[in-house]
């Protein structure tokens, strides 16, 4: 609507029946048109579009809007930075309407030439194209999760006789995945790939498929997808092979030999006797990355590693006073139900006006209503928190008093995002050195496929969090899982625990813990180094602790 200068008031209109329907807890295509009227900014246009949303799927003003709008524009919509204004006027001047086009009209110079523009906003898309095009056919573990899943099913359901197991990267619960890979193993392979080529949710490359491999993509994904193929009596040492990375199979067990040759040698029927064998400890899947496991694994110093039934408490979530969906009572009732001991809440700090962010008298209102739910809910506890906001000079949101109310406080960076390293580090050290700071809430501010994270010196900021004993958060939300697990091990060995935080905006994405707890287990994190696996009294003297030994200005 904005791209095609339709009424600005009626712009508005759908912006604020939209805040209305996602803040609401109900699904609007089970509510009566009289339901739907109660809604605030819900009126007689918005009930129309959603009659025919329930009907055919789609609305005749979003039909005519998309059929006036080139198909290249709405994917230059997508573009971070470039908004509706913006794209009108490549659209016009310039006559772009593809992400190809535009990259050309960068490439000449010409969109730097445009007023409201220039050579800054030029190479900023030049950069948001190429990591757009870097990420081309990549997809986040948890969006192809359920995908690989059901594949992995119907395979098993097609090819009985066969054995059958997830490879490659998603096999190491990667954050990222270029192509799901599974390993058949079979001894009459011909009947066997006759039999995969019925399935339909498969569009097959022959081309580039070979003797021992079937290539192709998952239909209505772009998703690549590899089957490999290996006789029966090879199929120990080939999932070994195909579960690994290359630098995993490059380290070496021994003064003469690595992984890679020793499994070449063919000689044991499981991955437990491949390891028993090599006097090594059982390597998890998800470490085989060659970040030091095999010397670990000589030594036997692999950890346990933190379990999903390990955690406690969910700390780091939102609720209506600032921009979730679900009000505090709810986040607090539903945490309950799925068994963990407590909720940490912290919604945004009043500098994230535009995430609704608690100014003092609100933060005052919460805290009063955390009061009162704890004695109606306990032994459930409700922890009050707040994700401040670390403003451009590395200084948390609120005055000294403010922050002092809080059990706990989560920092974190939401904007002036563009910050070469060492503008960075320095504004996270410094809001680390922050005596109320307890955690560094997702230390880069990355968005996995939509935007890399703002450049930091890892160890100079690790280093600042022991100094200071600031906890490092997990954000587990799949498009974040930041804090990166390449780090993790460097924070457990400087003494630093790491929380598994969901950064939950609803009720539903309490579900994203389990993706905290994965990437927490590829960085070899343990339950000892998890914040949110102590329980209720260890957390709340843990909170305290740390508030008495704030020093009295």
């Amino acid at each position: 609507m904005e791209l095609h200068d339709e009424n600005p008031f009626k712009i508005r209109s759908y912006q604020s029946a939209l805040t209305s329907l996602e803040r609401g807890d109900q699904d609007i295509m089970h509510l009566s048109d009289a339901e739907l009227t109660q809604i605030n900014g819900v009126g007689k246009s918005i009930i129309e579009a959603i009659q025919s949303l329930k009907s055919t799927e789609t609305f005749p003003a979003l039909d005519l809007l998309i059929g006036k709008t080139p198909t290249g524009i709405l994917e230059i919509l997508q573009i971070k930075g470039l908004g509706p204004k913006k794209v009108k006027i490549l659209w016009e001047e310039l006559g772009i309407t593809s992400t190809h086009e535009l990259m050309e009209a960068c490439q000449s110079g010409k969109v730097a030439k445009i007023k409201g523009f220039g050579e800054k906003t030029q190479e900023t898309i030049i950069q948001n194209l190429e990591f757009k095009a870097s990420n081309a056919g990549k997809w986040l573990y948890a969006d192809i999760e359920e995908t690989i899943a059901s594949l992995e099913m119907e395979i098993k359901q097609l090819l009985p006789d066969c054995e059958l197991a997830v490879v490659g990267d998603f096999a190491r619960k990667m954050e990222i995945i270029s192509q799901a890979e599974f390993l058949i193993s079979s001894d009459d392979l011909i009947p066997v790939k006759a039999r995969l080529k019925t399935l339909e949710s498969v569009s097959w490359d022959l081309t580039n498929s070979g003797p021992k491999t079937l290539r192709g993509k998952v239909r209505d994904l772009d998703l690549s997808l590899t089957f490999h193929f290996c006789s029966k009596g090879d199929f120990a040492w080939k999932k070994l092979s195909h579960s690994a990375s290359k630098a995993h199979l490059l380290s070496l067990v021994d003064e003469n030999e690595s992984v890679a040759e020793k499994l070449n040698k063919k000689d044991f029927s499981s991955e437990e006797e491949f390891f028993t064998k090599n006097q090594l400890q059982f390597i998890p899947a998800e470490l085989r990355e060659g970040f030091g496991e095999v010397e670990l694994a000589k030594e036997n110093k692999i950890p346990e590693l933190l379990q999903d039934s390990d955690l406690k408490g969910i700390l780091h979530n939102h609720s209506t006073y600032s921009d979730g969906k679900h009000s505090l009572r709810q986040m607090a009732e539903y945490c309950k139900s799925l068994g963990y001991e407590y909720l940490g809440i912290s919604d945004h700090s009043r500098t994230a006006s535009y995430a609704g962010g608690l100014d003092i008298e609100q933060v005052m209102k919460q805290q009063a209503e955390i009061d009162a739910l704890n004695k109606e809910l306990a032994p459930f506890k409700i922890f009050k928190g707040i994700e401040s906001d670390i403003l451009g000079d590395g200084s948390l949101d609120y005055p000294t008093e403010v922050l002092a109310s809080f059990d706990f406080i989560v920092a974190s960076v939401h904007s002036i995002l563009n910050m070469d390293v060492r503008r960075a580090t320095d504004r996270l050290v410094r809001a680390i050195s922050n005596p109320y700071t307890t955690i560094l809430g997702h230390p880069t501010g990355r968005l996995l496929l939509r935007r890399e994270g703002y450049p930091i010196d890892h160890r100079a900021v690790i280093d600042a969090c022991a100094a200071h004993n600031v906890v490092i958060e997990i954000n587990a939300n799949p498009w974040r899982l930041d804090l990166d697990w390449r780090w993790i091990r460097y924070a457990m060995d400087q003494g630093v625990k790491l929380s598994i935080n969901p950064d939950a905006h609803e009720m539903d994405g309490y579900a994203d813990m389990k993706y905290g707890v994965l990437i927490g287990r590829k960085g070899g994190l343990t339950k000892e180094m998890t914040l949110n696996t102590l329980n209720r009294e260890e957390i709340a003297a843990y909170f305290a602790g740390r508030k008495e030994r704030i020093p009295v200005m």
